[in-house]
């Protein structure tokens, strides 16, 4: 159970230096038993998903990584509530998009198809938290309200960035990049017009932005497209609405004492 999590084909592992009792991984889309639209290993059941093989894919997922409870899985509606993890999963999924957690073996979880998702701990590994941060989420201010929620000085936190949608295949109307740009003036650094008059939105350089002014010094991650890495990831965009979702799963090893670095 708490062994360092392994390299594996159904999942990525955060390049970041967390401690050593944090555990994360971000799902791929192989090694799931889910077909046609959804192949192989979606994690969502409100997206027309059979829920029989949902249900294979979370049970899956906890023995092949080890995952020492039942997730908290969320409604999430791309607004900016955060929840506190407080020990039992519950019936009815809680409508947030963030989720912290204080003790270890308390599993967060969001999920993702062209969002970006983030991961946060702290420097000495007390604390865990997961966002999930789409471009309503990120100018509504989910990433600051994780932070908050995560209770400690934001420059003794580190933050990784999962895979998302890149650049080049998020094209987005003037009206999201005035959003942003309201918010802060240096987002429009985010933005470059295209040929059509619309604009490409670099969700990894938002949430940067958004981290650091926040306090977030240490902030890793970034680089994947889900978009252009159909084999690895699911995409919302590039599927026209009808696919699967990977997982960002977060938790702190039970024994502190006899964790290995991941």
């Amino acid at each position: 159970m708490n062994a360092p999590l392994a390299a594996h084909p159904s999942w990525l592992l955060p390049d970041w230096p967390a401690p050593a009792v944090v555990r994360a991984l971000v799902t791929r889309r192989a090694g799931g038993v889910s077909r046609g639209d959804y192949a192989s290993l979606n994690l969502a059941r409100h997206v027309g998903d059979d829920p029989a093989a949902v249900q294979a894919n979370r049970e899956q997922l906890r023995r092949l990584a080890g995952v020492p409870a039942q997730p908290l899985w969320l409604e999430q509606v791309h607004g900016i509530d955060v929840v506190e993890h407080l020990g039992q999963a519950t019936a009815n999924p809680p409508r947030a998009d963030g989720a912290v957690a204080f003790e270890p073996g308390r599993v967060c979880v969001v999920m993702t198809a062209d969002c970006l998702p983030v991961v946060f701990t702290d420097i000495d590994g007390t604390r865990i938290g997961v966002a999930h941060a789409g471009w309503r989420g990120l100018v509504g201010g989910v990433l600051e309200a994780t932070v908050d929620a995560l209770r400690v000085a934001p420059g003794r936190l580190l933050a990784w960035l999962g895979p998302a949608i890149s650049q080049a295949a998020f094209e987005v109307g003037p009206e999201v990049r005035a959003a942003f740009i309201a918010r802060n003036p240096d987002h429009e650094a985010a933005f470059a017009e295209n040929d059509a008059g619309r604009f490409q939105a670099d969700l990894y350089l938002l949430a940067r932005q958004v981290l650091v002014r926040s306090g977030v010094r240490s902030v890793h991650g970034g680089g994947h497209c889900t978009v252009a890495e159909p084999h690895d990831f699911y995409s919302y965009r590039r599927d026209g609405g009808r696919t699967g979702r990977m997982a960002t799963v977060a938790w702190l090893a039970a024994d502190r004492s006899s964790a290995s670095a991941c």
